[in-house]
């Protein structure tokens, strides 16, 4: 099927608080952005955003290239070379076994977990309308926590048993969120405000179960709950690959009226969106996905809430005329999220193993520690605009 294709240069402007601000400052204009709209024979079109395009291209190298990397960090270190020459059939003995045995499922699983945390992140930050409305703020991580938890401490389960009580904590803990904060609909600010009182109080039975478990349970709870890559193997990955491959298109399909979304429920439902449903779907698939995640590598702090404002501000920026900031465009940008959320991830712990060598460092405890950081710097510019 030929495909014809058309380039067009367009300026997108801001409305509502944008315009306002124009109002008695001048008006702010965005500079063009470069738009490829490609089209069928049989009526289907797609658009491209060049920007977004290029950015996303040049982190999925990054991702691969970190990838690359970190298989070849160890006790046994290989360089790139040797990498890519044992993945595609060559290398002996030993360096297949520490390829595809050892360090390949955990690379796997880290691009696996940070894609999703990625991409649940841009799903909750749109739907709250809200920067801080990410799965470690409003309460799923400290869910599934509480679900290994008691796996662990009352029923002294293996891996696979933890893994499925992280998954119903988390979506107990979705579904009990979204029901408190619906009343004729989900506004942000209540989600947001339900979701941080709910992690306050799964917080306090995380402590309570730590409190009632035995030293050994203990141990493996904290480790557990600190979110690490290591040990990670094909049975941690094949479940999170198999529910990244369901959900991940489902909510790629749902990006245009996530997009609506931003614009308001009214304006929404005027485009021809079903808010209510649309919310229920997203929200739904994101709670799943996050719970995955986290039984397959423990609750990783701050990706979620990091990587979908980073990628709008990489992907989507337009510098105002007249000053040196960027303001991102709307829309969740759900792929490049993902992709954002996977390098992250898979930087963060090749970062922890280059930095403190054998110590072998939980990646959960760099991904807070740097998280954090961007929290704070998340909630000052948030107060410098007005919005809190």
């Amino acid at each position: 099927m030929s495909a014809t294709v058309k380039s067009r240069k367009g300026t997108e402007e801001d409305t509502g608080a944008a315009a306002k601000a124009g109002a008695g400052r001048g008006r702010r204009a965005g500079t063009a952005r470069r738009v490829t709209v490609l089209r069928t024979r049989g009526g289907l079109s797609v658009r491209l955003d060049v920007p977004a395009v290029v950015v996303g291209v040049v982190l999925v190298a990054v991702a691969l290239a970190a990838g690359i990397a970190l298989i070849g960090s160890g006790d046994y270190p290989m360089t790139p070379a040797e990498v890519i020459g044992t993945l595609t059939g060559g290398g002996n003995a030993g360096q297949v076994f520490i390829v595809q045995d050892l360090r390949l499922p955990r690379v796997l699983v880290g691009l696996l977990v940070g894609a999703a945390f990625g991409i649940a992140g841009a799903v909750f930050q749109t739907v709250s309308r809200n920067p801080l409305g990410s799965p470690d703020v409003l309460g799923f991580a400290q869910g599934s926590s509480v679900g290994a938890l008691v796996a662990i401490v009352y029923f002294q389960a293996g891996t696979f048993m933890v893994a499925a009580g992280a998954v119903v904590g988390g979506v107990i803990t979705g579904i009990a969120i979204f029901l408190l904060a619906w009343k004729r609909g989900i506004h942000g600010y209540r989600f947001v405000l339900v979701g941080i009182g709910a992690s306050a109080m799964l917080y306090a039975m995380v402590l309570f179960l730590l409190t009632k478990a035995n030293i050994v349970e203990a141990t493996r709870a904290t480790t557990w709950m600190t979110g690490s890559l290591n040990g990670r193997d094909w049975d941690q990955l094949r479940p999170l690959a198999a529910v990244c491959v369901v959900l991940v298109p489902l909510l790629l399909c749902y990006g245009r009226p996530l997009r609506m979304l931003e614009m308001g429920d009214d304006a929404a439902s005027a485009l021809g969106v079903r808010v209510d449903r649309v919310r229920i779907v997203v929200l739904l698939a994101a709670v799943v996905l996050v719970a995955a995640a986290t039984a397959a590598a423990g609750p990783i702090a701050f990706v979620a809430l990091t990587a979908p404002q980073l990628a709008r501000r990489l992907s989507l920026p337009r510098f105002l005329k007249g000053t040196g900031r960027a303001a991102p465009l709307p829309g969740p940008n759900l792929l490049l999220s993902a992709l954002m959320g996977a390098v992250l991830l898979v930087g963060a712990d090749w970062t922890a193993q280059r930095l403190f060598g054998a110590d072998q460092l939980p990646v959960g405890v760099l991904t807070g520690v740097l998280g954090g950081g961007y929290l704070l710097w998340l909630l000052a510019t948030e107060r410098r605009t007005g919005r809190i």
